[in-house]
């Protein structure tokens, strides 16, 4: 676990690690002074809150979680004696919410159109069109099929997370990672 002079991220997955690291990057976080945990899944950060109590206590703790999932985080910030209502609390314990998951919130931040030029940037054009052109695609908006694209294949969530952040202008950075960002030491 994370020395106490470091801030820990807790975030659901390898996708969200690779996404958070390529934005704190590009926004001169010292990673030096940040862990960012792969929780694998939201359902282990009552797990990992309580290894971070028993081995530095008061460290500083934060994450991301997805609104589907949000309860779970509530949950587990109540049992270490945390005070939240519910999940619009989150954010005052640096715990921010993406609208449906991560990949989501990037790729509307992109856009439908810079989220396929991504794509066909990492070489992956030709595996859109062809899920683009499945019968069972073909007539959805262009956002549903991104989005199932990225979860469609191993290691394409995390190689697309990464890409999809780096490509963003830091203007663009979604309220949920700029402020989990805001709250990483400079």
């Amino acid at each position: 676990m994370a020395p106490p002079d470091r801030v820990t991220v807790l975030l659901e997955g390898a996708s969200d690690v690779a996404a958070v690291r390529a934005l704190a990057v590009a926004a001169g976080v010292d990673l030096d002074l940040v862990r960012l945990v792969d929780l694998g899944g939201v359902t282990n950060v009552e797990r990992a809150l309580t290894g971070l109590d028993q081995q530095h206590p008061g460290g500083e703790v934060v994450g991301l979680c997805d609104a589907a999932e949000a309860g779970v985080v509530v949950k587990a910030l109540r049992r270490r004696g945390l005070f939240l209502r519910d999940a619009d609390d989150l954010p005052s314990y640096g715990f921010f919410v993406c609208v449906a998951d991560l990949e989501d919130e990037l790729i509307r931040a992109l856009g439908a159109d810079r989220a396929v030029a991504v794509i066909e940037r990492v070489g992956l054009g030709g595996k859109l069109t062809t899920l683009r052109g499945q019968l069972a695609w073909r007539d959805r908006p262009l956002l549903e099929q991104l989005r199932r694209f990225c979860g469609v294949a191993s290691g394409r969530k995390e190689l697309l997370a990464a890409a999809f952040a780096e490509s963003l202008d830091a203007d663009a950075v979604p309220e949920p990672l700029r402020m989990l960002l805001d709250r990483l030491p400079r």
